[in-house]
Formats: structure tokens, sequence, C-alpha cells
């Protein structure tokens, strides 16, 4: 019913920059609340932002805080994840999920157990 696809992931170097976007479709259109995740080897699955179904609420997890933006372009059902200042430790598998039925009013999740539907994931390489 709703597939998410991600694009924008590849080799970048420490201090460089990306920016992956989550393309959500499904035969009824609207909106959802949003998230990406993250999954490297010997880590565990970690919340990595989210945004609201409005856009008007975003959360971040402390350690790309103030380095990666969620945004949201609600005519294009695009979720956008904007990574500057990039490290070897951000060096993962980066995943799109949505909310599609577990929400009311405009709520942003940080629990991966909210999220309902997720993408194939892509490769995000940091070199040092």
């Amino acid at each position: 019913q709703v597939e998410l696809v991600e694009s924008g992931g590849g080799l970048v170097q420490a201090g460089g920059s990306l920016r992956l976007s989550c393309t959500v479709s499904g035969r009824t259109a609207s909106r959802y609340p949003m998230g990406w995740f993250r999954q490297a080897p010997g880590k565990e699955h970690e919340f990595v932002a989210g945004i609201s179904l409005t856009g008007g609420d975003t959360d971040y997890s402390h350690s790309v805080k103030g380095r990666f933006t969620i945004s949201r372009s609600i005519a294009k059902n695009t979720v956008y994840l904007q990574m500057n200042s990039l490290e070897a430790e951000d060096t993962a598998v980066y995943i799109c999920a949505a909310v599609v039925t577990g929400y009311y009013s405009d709520d942003v999740f940080v629990d991966s157990l909210k999220y309902e539907y997720w993408g194939q994931g892509t490769q995000v390489t940091v070199s040092s």
C-alpha cells in the first residue's frame, strides 16, 4: 500500500555533504510522520531524524543535531535528509520509514516500533 524509495547515498569524504531523498507512493494521497534511521555493522539500529506529517515538528539524535536537517515537500511526497559535516561514524545504511496509522495530529516519533513501512535503505560511506 505504501512504498518508500530512498536515493542519494554514496561515498563522500569526511567533512563533506550528502542529501538523501525518500519518495513516498501509495494508492491514497496522504501525509505521514516520517523518520530516518541508520544501521551500521556492530552498532544498534539508530534513530537519526524525524519529522511530523506537516513538517511543523522535527527531532534529531544528539549525534547528528546541528549537522543534519530533515525536511519534506508535501507536493512532491518526498522527505529529505541533508547531511553536512559528515564523519566516518556516520557510515551506515540509511533507511526511510513512515508512520501510516499509529499517529494523531502533528506528532514526530523517535521510536522505531512506531514506524510501519520501511524503505530498502541506501548506503552512505564516509571516508577518513
